[in-house]
């Protein structure tokens, strides 16, 4: 079943025209050698076990180059793809595929990896009453794109940006004074947004359960003292623990009784996909 791509279609046009122009700069020297009328067909094929994601990229990098290359897919963006799958076929001028190659695959590769570990993530807590969630810990440009991917593994997003959530760490803190100040004046100037609260100690929770706070972020928490917030908590506000989130010990985490979980890693420490493109 195909996942619903919210990202606008002009952002995605934008991201591939960056992309492109980086890679051909005035002129792809290598395609030139290339008959320009050869057509050719070609295949793009995965090396390994892998959530698809980045199928538009991919349409719009060809799209730009070329709106007669024609492409078929056999996956949707969500889709598991195992070693040696057939992702899609491409077929059209021998040249503007050989121009593509490149950036497409490095769009679903990327795009790809980051769905692969969201999917990863979420098979640790499979049935269990808690959101994993991703970061503003992105590949610069990608944000959206990324976030998207994160969904397609089957974990949810934290604020896209600084402009669509309230989150008050340290600093804010400082800066406001305290606790309940940073939070007042928070609601005051953004009375319909969801408010949260980073703390690092029970005494800081205490002050955030005091501001009500929507949702309170325990920072470097560990397993007992989650235990113990969720206990002080009582349903009072959303606990969402964050730093130091480890694969191995995320099930225990989640048991802990928080309602999200935060993760880094989904966007950053991802591993690329292997895939290749040959002409058939």
């Amino acid at each position: 079943m195909a996942i619903d791509n919210p990202i606008p279609a002009q952002c995605i046009k934008d991201q591939v025209k960056l992309a492109l122009q980086e890679d051909i700069g005035q002129q792809d020297l290598t395609a030139d050698l290339i008959p320009i009328s050869s057509m050719a067909k070609a295949t793009l094929i995965s090396r390994e076990s892998a959530i698809l994601c980045g199928t538009q990229w991919l349409d719009e990098t060809f799209a730009q180059l070329d709106p007669m290359i024609k492409i078929n897919w056999h996956f949707n963006d969500g889709d598991r793809v195992t070693m040696n799958d057939v992702i899609c076929t491409l077929q059209g001028s021998a040249r503007t595929l050989l121009t593509g190659e490149r950036t497409a695959i490095n769009f679903i590769q990327t795009l790809s990896a980051t769905a692969t570990l969201a999917r990863h993530y979420a098979d640790q807590v499979n049935g269990m009453n808690v959101q994993l969630l991703d970061t503003r810990k992105t590949i610069p440009g990608l944000r959206l794109a990324q976030k998207y991917a994160v969904t397609c593994g089957g974990c949810f997003n934290h604020r896209i940006g600084l402009y669509d959530g309230i989150l008050i760490k340290e600093n804010h803190i400082n800066a406001a004074g305290s606790i309940i100040n940073a939070v007042e004046q928070a609601r005051q100037l953004h009375p319909n947004i969801a408010i949260e609260v980073e703390v690092e100690t029970f005494d800081e929770l205490e002050q955030a359960l005091m501001a009500h706070a929507d949702i309170i972020l325990l920072d470097n928490f560990d397993i007992p003292a989650l235990t113990k917030a969720v206990d002080i908590n009582q349903g009072q506000a959303k606990l969402e623990a964050s730093g130091g989130i480890s694969i191995d010990t995320l099930r225990t985490l989640a048991e802990t009784g928080v309602d999200r979980i935060s993760i880094g890693a989904l966007t950053k420490d991802i591993k690329a996909i292997d895939l290749s493109m040959r002409f058939v």
